[in-house]
């Protein structure tokens, strides 16, 4: 299908919308980002308020291919320079100490802050567009944006997602469905060592090629890393009960069921099950990049298929499924107190 971009005035009226404190839902090559002013508290404050996220739970600073990362931290380190060589455009986020001139408020009141550069066009137009406004005031124009949804729940992969979440509240810019599909990865350095706080696109092991060090992978005993999105237990969940289970477990659950069940297995696994009556059977991506970009408008199609629950196969726990299983690990959470 050929996706027709928004036109150069109509990035120019996003652009003049940021520059006003307003927001701006806008396409990435992860996912939709719901976007103000980074060096606005009160564009800031709106974003919080926009989606019902925690003041103390940063936003992630999108920048223009052309802007200066080193504006908005205190020093950037080597290894921050070949991660940004190797990987900007792209879905990689950074986390390094924030400069003093950066609001506190874009960092949930931290000393760190995150930054990326996004490789979807329509966002490094929007960007660029921002960018240029801000030139000769001493500002970058940078825009905040975290993903354009209410807080917790599943992230947006089209425009038409923003919009069921937000209707006509939010201004956007529609660039078709993300390439990706799920959040960037972020890699803190604020700490003097490499860190995984959320995975992504951007593997470990291709980190690990550009700096020649692994970084330390989240296994819950990180007590002193910087807070990051989307990195609470519970997030990106549907309004659907979802279970994330091996097949051996989920097996009972469907010979037992009461009304209608979604189903997300290997075809593989599944067998007699993705023919049952009351079984909403979807055959699940064999590989991790499939099963990433098809996640999210996954889940909110089966939040509209009036079913019971949903219940998923437990993936492979290898580092080529780690951020998917992520993903699932996290919406899966959000529901395990009614278990």
């Amino acid at each position: 299908m050929t996706i027709i971009y928004p036109s150069a005035a109509q990035i120019d009226e996003a652009a003049a919308l940021l520059d006003a404190g307003e927001l701006v839902a806008f396409p990435t090559e992860t996912v939709y980002g719901l976007g103000g002013d980074a060096e606005n508290p009160e564009a800031i404050a709106r974003i919080y308020a926009a989606k019902g996220r925690p003041a103390n739970h940063p936003v992630i600073v999108h920048l223009a291919p052309e802007a200066d990362p080193g504006y908005w931290v205190r020093e950037l380190p080597a290894d921050a320079q070949k991660l940004i060589d190797a990987f900007w455009p792209g879905p990689l986020t950074l986390i390094l100490k924030r400069a003093a001139h950066i609001p506190a408020a874009v960092s949930g009141g931290q000393d760190s802050v995150g930054v990326r550069c996004p490789s979807h066009p329509v966002a490094q137009q929007l960007l660029s567009a921002f960018h240029r406004r801000r030139m000769g005031t001493g500002k970058q124009g940078g825009v905040a944006g975290p993903s354009a949804n209410r807080f917790g729940h599943v992230s947006p992969t089209t425009a038409q997602h923003v919009r069921d979440e937000f209707g006509d509240a939010v201004h956007v810019l529609d660039g078709g469905a993300a390439d990706v599909g799920i959040e960037s990865t972020i890699l803190d350095l604020s700490r003097g060592f490499p860190a995984l706080l959320r995975p992504g696109h951007v593997s470990p092991r291709q980190i690990a090629d550009v700096i020649g060090i692994a970084p330390k992978l989240p296994d819950g005993s990180d007590a002193t890393a910087p807070r990051a999105s989307g990195t609470l237990k519970a997030h990106y969940a549907p309004r659907t009960p979802l279970l994330l289970l091996p097949f051996a477990s989920i097996e009972p659950l469907l010979r037992n069921r009461d009304g209608k069940i979604a189903l997300v297995a290997r075809a593989s696994s599944a067998g007699e099950w993705a023919r049952a009556a009351d079984v909403h059977f979807v055959a699940a991506p064999e590989d991790p990049q499939t099963y990433a970009r098809d996640l999210y408008g996954l889940l909110r199609a089966l939040d509209r298929a009036n079913v019971e629950r949903i219940l998923i196969e437990k993936l492979p726990e290898t580092v080529e499924w780690i951020a998917v299983n992520d993903r699932l690990g996290r919406a899966a959470a959000a529901f395990e107190a009614e278990e």
